[in-house]
């Protein structure tokens, strides 16, 4: 039996193919099994026929039977539609996302434009010009100490809006 060739380093190995795969030789480790020895005499006495190398097919073992392909294809199906499902709530979200952006873009200058409004009002407002109406067009006139009166209330604490005002 030949040694087989490393591919690395181009040296033989330590290690025999045979039929049944491959054994390890050398001075310090023991033979556990003998390699069968069967030569083309004993196979012609068994009547034991020797396979061409492309009939010498390995079977895995994997074959899919109907359930299992079934539940297959309902479990890729699932992880498809979950998939599809998650990007479309995702895209959502993002487009959600940007529509509160824009309407918070809009209230703010909405906000800057009221405060600009306002600032403008009460700058528009000349109380000088106010006073000067009242006092000589209306015939206003500042109250003075005999035209206050003020009173005290003695039976509760709050004031009744529409009460009438004692005399004394």
């Amino acid at each position: 039996m030949a040694r087989s060739m490393s591919a690395k380093n181009g040296r033989a190995s330590n290690r025999m193919h045979y039929a049944g795969g491959y054994y390890t030789e050398g001075n310090t480790v023991r033979k556990i099994e003998a390699l069968p020895a069967r030569t083309r005499q004993e196979r012609q006495k068994t009547g034991a026929k020797r396979r061409p190398a492309r009939q010498r097919v390995v079977r895995t073992g994997l074959s899919i039977d109907l359930p299992f392909l079934f539940m297959l294809t309902v479990a890729v199906i699932a992880t498809l539609v979950i998939c599809f499902q998650y990007l479309c709530l995702t895209a959502s979200i993002d487009a959600h996302m940007d529509q509160i952006e824009a309407l918070e873009t809009q209230l703010e200058n909405l906000k800057t434009e009221n405060d600009a409004l306002e600032q403008s009002i009460d700058t528009s407002v000349d109380l000088n010009y106010v006073y000067d109406v009242a006092v000589n067009e209306l015939g206003m006139i500042h109250a003075g100490k005999d035209n206050i009166i003020s009173y005290d209330k003695t039976e509760s604490e709050y004031v009744r809006q529409y009460e009438d005002i004692p005399k004394e």
